[in-house]
C-alpha cells in the first residue's frame, strides 16, 4: 500500500480523570504525534583483543509527544487531567496510551504513562502549537506493511 492518511489514525489516553481522544478529530497539529524509545536495545562492548559482546536491554521506556493546535478543545481536557493527576501520587503514572493506524495495522501500546510536564505556551500574532509530553515505562510497538 502506498497511501497514508492521518484520518486513519486513532489515539487515546485513559487514566485517572478521564479518557481523551488524541488522534484524528482532536485538533491535532500537522506535526501530529511522535513515539520515541529512550534507550538503545543493545549495548555493545569490545574487548582489548577485539572480541565483542552484545547485551540485550530489557527497557521499553519511551517518550510520547502529542502536538495540538492552540484552539483545540483537547488542550483543556488534558489540562484538567494533568491538574487532577498531579494532586496525588496515587493518580500519577497510571495512564495508558493506545495508538493505531487502523488501515496500515500499526500499533503502539503504552503502560504506566505520566505527563512529563505542562506544555509551553506562547501568545503571539499567530496561534501556536501546544506540545504535550508524556513518559512511559513500557511501550510496545508494531509496524506493519499495510493492506
Amino acid at each position: 500500500m502506498t497511501t497514508y492518511s492521518f484520518q486513519d489514525y486513532a489515539m487515546t489516553i485513559t487514566g485517572p480523570g478521564g479518557s481523551i481522544t488524541l488522534g484524528d478529530g482532536s485538533g491535532a497539529a500537522k506535526e501530529g504525534a511522535t513515539f520515541e524509545f529512550v534507550e538503545n536495545k543493545n549495548t555493545m562492548v569490545i574487548g582489548a583483543d577485539g572480541s565483542g559482546m552484545n547485551s540485550l536491554n530489557a527497557s521499553k521506556a519511551g517518550k510520547i509527544t502529542v502536538r495540538l493546535l492552540k484552539t483545540s478543545p483537547t488542550n483543556g481536557l488534558l489540562s484538567a487531567m494533568y491538574a487532577f493527576q498531579s494532586t496525588s501520587s496515587a493518580n500519577w503514572g497510571q495512564n495508558v496510551i493506545a495508538a493505531s493506524d487502523i488501515v496500515r495495522g500499526e500499533q503502539y501500546s503504552c503502560q504506566q504513562v505520566s505527563f512529563s510536564k505542562f506544555p509551553n505556551n506562547t501568545y503571539a500574532m499567530d496561534g501556536n502549537i501546544l506540545e504535550w509530553n508524556f513518559d512511559t515505562v513500557a511501550m510496545d510497538a508494531a509496524l506493519a506493511t499495510g493492506i
